[in-house]
């Protein structure tokens, strides 16, 4: 047990000192040609699955509070307002800073609670007997997504309207499929619930974050960006199918590689994860 809670302090530590580390310097970023692939939130999903969601929430807080000072001391883009409760306060005063507050910490924080339960969903659904339906329906479920991000990133910035986009990405689609079919069925479930956890670990940062620019800061973000307020929704709906579908694979991918091996190290003991539901998941 103390060498169970020793581990824990020690990843949550490490994966702390991981996103300070990527937040200030290009390594938070995996460069795609024409779009960086935010990783940030990577570490907390790992610390939110290995180390349980309260330690998860820490992480994700961390994540906000680095967001919060980079924005404020160093901001790159004419949106930084939206996680700065600083710079939203100068613009709108006290209002704001409740907003940007929100936007800037509550999507980080539940980064490092929500994967830590849809592994547990997914691995009790892949150990069911009903596992070859659920690992079907799982799998299907990635390779559409795939598909639809390999899809908009081949249409969106090389080879717009070509006949061959959509063939190319349902064949790598339904190719990850299978592989993961044939994992889940000849071995154990263990990466498909790992690559859950990450992709709605990633899309629950994506939607919070740019949803609650659309609900709270519509106009100003319209001002920022120069364009139609009536042209938010768009621009928000782009971000979200584009971006946050390539950060989703991507985080699917490093999450699922990383967490098998760390599984190796220090496996999963299901019987004190179901008495302590903060005890690791490793």
């Amino acid at each position: 047990m103390r060498n169970n809670k020793t581990f824990q302090l020690v990843l949550t530590g490490l994966f702390a000192a991981i996103i300070i580390i990527m937040s200030f310097t290009p390594l938070g970023y995996i460069p795609l040609v024409v779009i960086n692939a935010t990783i940030i939130h990577i570490p907390v999903i790992i610390g939110s699955l290995f180390c349980g969601p309260k330690k998860g929430a820490v992480l994700g807080f961390i994540f906000g509070f680095t967001s919060f000072i980079k924005n404020t001391i160093m901001p790159t883009s004419l949106s930084a307002f939206v996680f700065s409760p600083v710079l939203a306060a100068e613009m709108m005063g006290p209002a704001g800073i409740i907003k940007s507050m929100f936007i800037c910490f509550v999507p980080r924080i539940l980064v490092g609670v929500v994967p830590y339960f849809i592994y547990l969903l997914v691995k009790k659904a892949l150990g069911s007997d009903k596992k070859a339906v659920w690992s079907a329906v799982l799998n299907v479920l990635i390779g559409v997504l795939l598909f639809f991000g390999l899809r908009m990133f081949m249409d969106k910035w090389f080879f717009r309207g070509a006949w061959f986009v959509n063939v190319t990405a349902l064949l790598v689609a339904a190719a990850a499929a299978t592989l993961l079919e044939w994992i889940t069925v000849r071995r154990d479930g263990k990466m498909v619930a790992f690559s859950y956890a990450a992709v709605i670990g990633a899309l629950t940062n994506t939607l919070l974050v740019m949803g609650g620019i659309y609900v709270l800061y519509k106009d100003a973000y319209a001002q920022a960006l120069s364009i139609d307020p009536a042209a938010v929704l768009g621009t928000i709906s782009g971000v979200i199918s584009f971006n946050g579908v390539i950060e989703a694979i991507v985080a699917a991918i490093l999450v699922s590689g990383i967490s098998i091996v760390l599984n190796r190290i220090h496996p999963v003991d299901s019987k004190k994860s179901s008495r302590r539901g903060e005890t690791a998941l490793c």
